[in-house]
């Protein structure tokens, strides 16, 4: 192992904390509608829970409206009451073989919650990313200890792995604050 697997390494998981904020973030609720809201629910299918898009075709009827075509139409009841149970503040109605669930549009003090809610989905990033910053400069000691690179070595790797880290904290600010943006737009 050298320096450039410690970086790289490093680096390899401040991109995928990146991308699980991003992940994490498209679930937060803004005032349009988007089907990632209904990512992580899950229907009763006989008898096994599984993810609403495998028993239903997700689409967007229009800006405030998802429409949830069942596969089956025997599970309509089952998915609207999954969709009623999941705790997202949707009111699902069956209309024939499709079932629309509107997005109510949020109040002021409902905007602010989810500003929030991102806000310690970005912090939790942070954390991951210091915690990689902190694995990788324990690496480097390690080398030292092993005598297989200098301290010299060291210290260039810990202020490129510092410099990394700095980079990905900003990262998550940028995308904290398009986020944030996206919520309190009216």
């Amino acid at each position: 192992m050298s320096v450039a697997d410690v970086k790289k390494s490093a680096q390899d998981r401040m991109t995928k904390s990146l991308e699980t904020l991003r992940a994490d973030l498209a679930k937060v609720r803004t005032g349009r509608a988007h089907t990632g809201i209904l990512d992580h629910v899950t229907v009763d299918y006989y008898g096994n829970p599984t993810p609403i898009n495998q028993v239903a075709n997700l689409t967007l009827v229009d800006a405030r409206t998802i429409g949830v075509q069942p596969f089956e139409k025997k599970m309509a009841g089952a998915i609207e009451k999954a969709i009623r149970d999941a705790d997202l503040g949707l009111n699902p109605a069956a209309q024939g073989d499709i079932i629309r669930v509107p997005t109510p549009p949020l109040t002021e003090e409902r905007r602010k919650e989810m500003v929030k809610l991102a806000k310690g989905e970005a912090e939790d990033a942070k954390v991951a990313v210091r915690n990689i910053r902190r694995d990788a400069n324990e690496g480097l000691k390690k080398l030292v200890k092993d005598k297989a690179i200098s301290e010299d070595d060291e210290r260039r790797g810990a202020d490129d792995v510092q410099k990394l880290t700095d980079k990905f904290i900003a990262d998550i600010d940028k995308v904290l604050g398009e986020k944030e943006k996206e919520i309190l737009t009216v």
